[in-house]
């Protein structure tokens, strides 16, 4: 299996409750088996640099004790039971509400997202509050596009084998699987029944793209932060026209990379902390390369689906005073996982500390209140206003 990352900040499985704009891509796996969801690691394989003293205590409510974890599993694997199965049940009874645990494949497939490309049917799902799968998105030119699928479908089985009810991640390892090969789902849609055989393809998505409006303005949309996605935001700001304003679109990014977010951050920053965040009473500290564009005008848009490495990345601009921010509430993920390899294999990521915005803001729950609020369209032609000039007020 690929090596695990030093610490991951990763969407994990909500039991949802009614109000659905909350959550888009948030539940665990919204995408990640169906070949959407990116998980998220920090800072890769760069150092991370220690600034204070260790906080009062390593342990949370609601976090899943690591050794506690391991030892279920290892007592389960010596009786020829799951180790998997054993070390959920304990991260279940914990209260980690983003805990949870892979097994090999569904963790090398995590490890395959974070290029931007999988194998599936071109699914972003979530599971709801009552345990029914639920189609969120569709990709594009999928599979699952060409059939007609859409988003409100709900997803009752796959290959045969029911999911509602199942932990997302185990949604994924059914509709995960060899490109060419046949995925058999069994739907419902407005309460009919029907089935759908699709092939499993080899897919991408684009994580960044960039549009020019006609007064100037550069939009450029961040869908996730997966590998390389903070070079090109770079990019896109030196190829920007000179004195342009810049709307940096967050709308509906599940996170990614923390490597890359910091990297994006870095394309308007000189310097200078993007966020702090704590592992097991240790705090650390995340820095912005130096030499960013700090003098265009910038407006970052974001709503209840900008979560987690995206929250981050809007803290930082927001707090620092570098760009007004423009929609609604973002999502509020703001813990941090860590991952422990299993005595089967498996691995399990628990909840080990939280991350803080520049001016020690923590996001868990609360999430990022946007300086001016507007919804769906109303949001650009609000952030049209704010870089062209025209007066931020109401």
């Amino acid at each position: 299996m690929p090596g695990l990352p030093a610490l991951c900040l990763r969407p994990r499985d909500l039991r949802r409750g009614a109000v659905l704009t909350l959550l888009f891509l948030a539940s665990v796996g919204a995408g990640a088996g169906t070949g959407s969801w990116v998980p998220e690691e920090t800072e890769d394989a760069r150092p991370l640099t220690l600034t204070g003293t260790p906080l009062p205590s390593p342990r949370q409510s609601g976090t899943a004790d690591r050794e506690a974890v391991a030892r279920a599993a290892a007592e389960a694997v010596a009786e020829g039971k799951s180790g998997k199965k054993a070390a959920q049940e304990v991260v279940s009874r914990s209260g980690d509400r983003w805990g949870t645990v892979y097994d090999q494949g569904e963790y090398a497939a995590f490890a395959e997202d974070l290029d931007g490309r999988w194998t599936g049917v071109g699914l972003w799902t979530g599971r709801r509050h009552d345990g029914v799968i639920e189609v969120e998105r569709v990709q594009p030119d999928s599979p699952a596009a060409r059939a007609g699928l859409r988003a409100g479908d709900r997803l009752l089985s796959v290959d045969g084998h029911g999911v509602t009810g199942l932990p997302v991640a185990d949604v994924v390892a059914l509709l995960r699987g060899e490109a060419g090969t046949p995925a058999v789902l069994g739907l419902s849609r407005d309460g009919a029944g029907l089935t759908e055989t699709l092939r499993r393809e080899r897919l991408r998505a684009e994580p960044v793209t960039v549009r020019r409006l006609p007064d100037g303005i550069t939009v450029i949309k961040v869908a996730s932060f997966t590998r390389g996605s903070g070079e090109r935001v770079r990019d896109a700001v030196r190829a920007a026209p000179p004195g342009g304003g810049v709307m940096l679109d967050l709308r509906g990014n599940p996170g990614g990379l923390v490597a890359e977010a910091v990297t994006a951050a870095s394309a308007f920053l000189d310097g200078g902390l993007v966020a702090t965040y704590d592992v097991r009473g240790s705090e650390r500290a995340l820095y912005a390369a130096p030499g960013g564009d700090t003098d265009r005008p910038l407006v970052a848009l974001v709503d209840g689906g900008t979560m987690s490495a995206a929250e981050l990345v809007t803290g930082a601009l927001q707090d620092r005073g570098r760009a007004v921010t423009v929609g609604s509430r973002t999502f509020g993920k703001g813990s941090v996982q860590m991952p422990t390899e299993l005595p089967d294999g498996s691995v399990a990521e628990l909840t080990v500390g939280t991350y803080r915005t520049p001016a020690g803001r923590s996001l868990d729950g609360g999430g990022i209140t946007p300086d001016l609020t507007a919804a769906g369209d109303g949001a650009e032609e609000r952030a049209r206003t704010v870089l062209g000039g025209t007066g931020v007020g109401p």
